[in-house]
């Protein structure tokens, strides 16, 4: 078992080392939004280093991937219908009668739609509210495959080459209460699934290969007081493998607290009990600590990634940010400073350290996507909206605040941004970007 995982390990080294290259491979790339190119663009607009604007059908929130000469997102086409009268204590009820879900591949020197990959249609899904879609997990890729992820609507590997599905899992079921978000990761062999909704909330790993379960934990949380429907024990968050004491281990975030399980077996080796719902922020170690989010109640905890067993003891909290933290999109951490934005803008730099806030500046406009770092500079994304334009502001990763451009597109940004080499890549919400240095 030992050698296995040290196989393990050593693989997801090598993929590491491989993606940083010339890839963003999943959600924030290798998992921490760093972009490893030293020329990223930083300046931009409708008029001014657009290399190409493609316009992506139906309503789809997942972030680009790219690798190689492709960029794949995933989309969906909703048929709706009028919706009857609401169940008391239940979501709307919803208008949505079918919904179509679609993977899209665009040439990345020219734009070009090259596939658009029809991959099922589902009768009556469950609800879905208007801020998110079907298609909000963002996808992962490798050589020769596309992971396609829906949650409980289904998960699906396509041939990057001809278009082609090769297996698909329809079958784990949950309640999102609200639709789906959290995205897949690969590590080695296995493709890793977080599924926590309002009825069921457990983690899967599949064989990428066939798409075979391989193994399935469920959850186990003792949750707090909340609505009997079950909504505050829905989460969306992104698993992560880091080496803890020398060993990968997967991270999974959700409603009430956060676990480390084995990756090969799904045996739950830890436990972080921070209260919270909604959490869909993805797990970053860095400076000897896990930085961990509590969702919607907004708090940001630095644990220390020493030791980890059982339930963690509050000795192992270096420090936490009670209250002001980033909710929906994830923080960010550049050498020993973490950066973050809330949802209505407010966007802040901490001694990763001490938690000690540097700076904390409002920036235009509500936001989603999570910051992404790239040669010194956080770039943060936000939603723009209805006569207004899609903003991108890019800021210097230093601890005073320096804002180096502010940047417009026309449309509303709710996809992360994704950076390969001189290339950055948006998706609005009608359209997918080219950004680079003419």
């Amino acid at each position: 078992m030992r050698t296995r995982l040290l196989l393990s390990a050593f693989a997801f080294f090598v993929a590491t080392l491989s993606f940083a290259t010339d890839s963003w491979p999943g959600f924030r790339g290798t998992g921490d939004g760093h972009a490893p190119g030293k020329n990223a663009p930083t300046k931009w607009s409708e008029k001014e280093n657009v290399a190409w604007k493609t316009a992506i059908h139906g309503k789809g929130h997942s972030s680009p991937v790219v690798l190689g000469d492709q960029v794949w997102v995933t989309t969906s086409e909703e048929v709706m219908e009028t919706a009857p009268a609401p169940k008391k204590g239940g979501p709307p009820a919803n208008a949505v009668k079918e919904v179509t879900f679609y993977a899209v591949c665009a040439d990345r020197k020219t734009g070009k739609v090259l596939h658009d990959v029809k991959l099922r249609t589902e009768q009556k899904p469950l609800y879905c509210h208007p801020f998110n879609t079907y298609a909000s997990p963002t996808p992962f890729i490798e050589t020769g495959r596309l992971y396609a992820h829906f949650s409980s609507h289904g998960t699906f590997c396509v041939d990057t080459v001809s278009g082609k599905v090769l297996w698909e899992r329809t079958d784990l079921k949950c309640d999102h209460f609200r639709g789906p978000g959290s995205s897949p990761a690969v590590y080695g062999d296995l493709l890793y699934l977080i599924l926590d909704g309002a009825d069921l909330q457990y983690v899967v790993a599949l064989d990428k290969s066939t798409g075979k379960t391989v193994w399935k934990t469920d959850r186990q949380i003792k949750y707090g007081p909340g609505p009997a429907d079950g909504d505050h024990k829905k989460g969306y968050a992104t698993p992560a493998l880091l080496t803890i004491d020398g060993k990968p281990q997967l991270v999974c975030p959700s409603a009430e607290c956060t676990m480390g399980y084995d990756p090969k077996t799904g045996d739950e080796l830890w436990r972080f009990t921070h209260g919270g719902m909604n959490g869909s922020a993805r797990p970053i170690m860095s400076n000897g600590s896990l930085f961990l989010n509590s969702g919607h109640t907004g708090k940001l905890f630095a644990v220390k990634a020493e030791g980890l067993k059982g339930a963690v003891p509050k000795e192992a909290l270096v420090w936490q940010m009670p209250k002001g933290a980033s909710v929906r999109s994830s923080v960010l951490v550049a050498g020993d400073l973490v950066f973050m934005v809330t949802d209505n803008g407010i966007a802040s730099c901490l001694e990763a350290a001490t938690g000690k806030v540097l700076w904390s500046e409002r920036l235009d406009g509500e936001f989603s996507a999570s910051p992404v770092f790239a040669n010194g500079n956080v770039y943060f994304c936000n939603q723009g909206g209805k006569n207004q334009d899609a903003k991108t502001f890019v800021v210097k990763a230093g601890k005073t605040y320096e804002l180096l451009a502010e940047n417009r597109l026309d449309g509303t940004f709710m996809a992360s941004p994704a950076i390969v080499g001189d290339e950055l890549f948006l998706r609005t919400k009608t359209h997918l970007y080219a950004i680079t240095k003419k």
